[in-house]
């Protein structure tokens, strides 16, 4: 039997402040909420671990905004030209793209960008000079869109106006579904003009790879090459940007740690599989509609309905996470931010290296790095869906 589900004002000041204070409340009060995104259209939020894990691969509910009922314009799409990517795609058009998309991303290849990508944090490192230091500014966000944009084979003159697009397309203001439409079709031009001079002229990068893909029989449709070339560019940079951020605040904020990793005794990566549990980079999931009535945790949600996850919430329950709100490295990890099932996140593997290699580079070069202002006074960047910090001032 069914029960009426909790209705709640999520999406507010006060999740931008306390976001897991927000989601243990809600933790607390039922698995599942409806309530509405900040331009008014529905949605129903998923918050405890075993039910997020569960709805990630649940095959009822769709990527395909083709099979939402609601309406809204909050993030909720990208424009008609670039929607044939595979965050909006189920099985079998999801299999057949992440197929394709998938050669480039394997373990071996990831790993083999490690000397450049320990080049571009040395070169960003030896140009630290200020004090105080902006980590955000002079490592977190330049180091990802620099291995992206190299691995993609964007021209490095036209890797600033990415990170602007970037930025707009992330912004959670009212208005802004309407600037972020228009940095993606700034993006869509700029790509159509990239990838036909590749054509005349293919090149060793990842965009000349996914054109012979869509040039072979039942490989990348072209709004599917443009689309996934869009979303490699946009995701390979977001979540590295806020793991390496994020990843760099907690070693901060716990000395202990951060002494146990420069003695060897903690690995880095167990610093950032922590970060991933504790300090999500990826707060929601991408939304899903539902293909039918379901029922999580005894609410039924209507066929058609756009369902959020909350990774977030997932990873701080005390129902799966021992002490879930204190930061401890040593623990097994099974945390969500990445996903869960064939959705997982592709770009996985390159996000752990480039924060691997920024985090050990960084203590390295500085031994006694230490926050420059009070904890109370960093700024996190406003938006519902990403946790990353807009400044990391540091002194050394």
């Amino acid at each position: 039997m069914t029960s009426a589900p909790p209705s709640t004002t999520l999406f507010n000041d006060a999740l931008m402040t306390d976001p897991y204070g927000t989601y243990a409340r809600l933790r607390e009060a039922g698995p599942v909420h409806r309530t509405t995104t900040p331009d008014g259209a529905p949605v129903w939020v998923v918050t405890r671990y075993e039910d997020v894990r569960a709805a990630l691969t649940d095959p009822r509910l769709s990527l395909n905004k083709a099979n939402t009922h609601t309406t809204g314009r909050y993030q909720s799409s990208m424009p008609p030209e670039l929607d044939a990517h595979l965050l909006n795609m189920d099985p079998p058009d999801h299999t057949r793209l992440r197929r394709l998309v998938s050669k480039a991303f394997t373990a071996r290849r990831i790993e083999g960008l490690r000397q450049r990508v320990q080049a571009h944090a040395d070169r960003l490192l030896d140009a630290i000079t200020e004090r105080p230091a902006d980590l955000m500014h002079s490592l977190a966000n330049p180091l990802p869109m620099e291995v992206i944009c190299e691995l993609l084979g964007i021209p490095a003159q036209d890797r600033r106006d990415f990170h602007a697009w970037t930025h707009s397309v992330l912004g959670p203001a009212e208005d802004a579904a309407v600037e972020s439409r228009a940095a993606m079709r700034e993006m869509h031009r700029y790509l159509t003009g990239v990838i036909a001079a590749k054509r005349n002229k293919p090149a060793d990068d990842l965009l000349t790879a996914m054109i012979e893909a869509r040039d072979e029989r039942d490989g990348l449709s072209e709004p599917e090459l443009l689309a996934m070339a869009f979303l490699l560019l946009f995701t390979g940079y977001t979540s590295s940007v806020n793991l390496i951020g994020n990843a760099t605040l907690a070693l901060l904020l716990h000395p202990a740690v951060m002494t146990s990793v420069r003695a060897g005794r903690t690995p880095v990566r167990a610093v950032l599989e922590e970060t991933l549990r504790w300090n999500a980079p990826v707060t929601l999931g991408v939304r899903r509609f539902a293909l039918e009535d379901i029922t999580i945790g005894g609410i039924t949600i209507p066929t058609g309905s756009r369902v959020w996850v909350s990774l977030a919430s997932a990873n701080r329950d005390a129902a799966q996470f021992t002490d879930p709100d204190c930061f401890q490295p040593e623990r097994a990890s099974a945390h969500l931010d990445f996903g869960h099932g064939i959705h997982y996140c592709l770009g996985a593997p390159l996000a752990r290296l480039e924060a691997e290699v920024a985090l050990t580079a960084l203590l390295a070069r500085f031994p006694c790095l230490r926050l420059a202002i009070p904890t109370d006074e960093l700024e996190w960047l406003p938006s519902f869906h990403h946790r990353g910090l807009k400044k990391l001032p540091v002194i050394w």
